[in-house]
């Protein structure tokens, strides 16, 4: 029953936090990992349980997805699933034990990540505008997709910094675009791991219940927010402090 509860508990806030700025793999990996699922099978899990945000978040923004001009949609969906695929096939002939090792290592750099991304961002539509044909933004999303399929902890960020580099500016378009990829990254990823008997599928009804009401109550609360900073330094410390557990377990 504690059990139950604590993963509740983070499905609710990893939930809330991907619906206001993202960093929800933070929490929900840990719990997961705290509940006893080894690693490998845990990082599988706390995708699929995000996957639901994911998908009501690309139909939120499918006008701006309709509308977009800068990449075709049907190389952005190709390449993702190319990318979710080879990921997840990498995560799966991964050893658990050189997982384990690894893991410390993607939670801080996740956690980098997230807190540099409005300023990574920024640099690249600054200087990468204009740079980047149809090939070299397709090798760019497959290399960032890649590693959402492996592991989804600062993807979304990696996705926003990836546009920019590429040469996109309207936030709009690329925020449309990072769920859209996200989503489909995430749905073949999930469809190798289902295949490969890695979801722990109780826990991961239990978490996925709780994020799919954490992200809806998440994006109620989310314009009341008046300092998103506050926000960002809080889910920044959050990814800090798991990759010191990570660290030292």
């Amino acid at each position: 029953m504690f059990t139950t509860l604590v993963l509740i508990l983070a499905g609710l806030l990893a939930g809330a936090l991907n619906a206001v700025a993202g960093g929800g793999t933070f929490l929900s990996f840990p719990a997961l990992v705290w509940a006893g699922v080894p690693p490998v099978m845990a990082n599988a899990t706390a995708t699929l349980a995000a996957l639901p945000g994911y998908l009501s978040s690309t139909w939120a923004f499918r006008d701006d997805i309709r509308a977009s001009q800068s990449l075709p949609i049907f190389v952005v969906v190709s390449v993702s699933a190319i990318g979710g695929a080879l990921g997840a096939v990498l995560l799966l002939v991964t050893p658990g034990e050189v997982f384990e090792g690894v893991v410390p290592w993607l939670l801080a750099f996740a956690t980098v990540i997230f807190a540099m991304g409005p300023r990574i961002t920024a640099l690249l539509q600054r200087y990468g505008r204009g740079k980047s044909g149809l090939v070299t933004a397709a090798l760019i999303l497959l290399l960032v997709t890649s590693y959402g399929g492996y592991f989804n902890g600062g993807v979304g960020i990696l996705l926003l910094a990836a546009f920019g580099l590429i040469g996109l500016s309207n936030l709009n378009e690329m925020n449309g675009l990072k769920t859209l990829v996200a989503s489909v990254l995430s749905v073949v990823s999930v469809v190798v791991y289902i295949g490969a008997g890695l979801i722990a599928w109780q826990h991961a009804i239990v978490l996925g219940l709780a994020c799919a009401t954490g992200g809806y109550l998440g994006a109620a609360l989310s314009r009341r927010i008046a300092r998103p900073v506050l926000l960002r330094l809080f889910i920044t410390a959050v990814g800090a402090v798991m990759t010191l557990i990570f660290f030292v377990r």
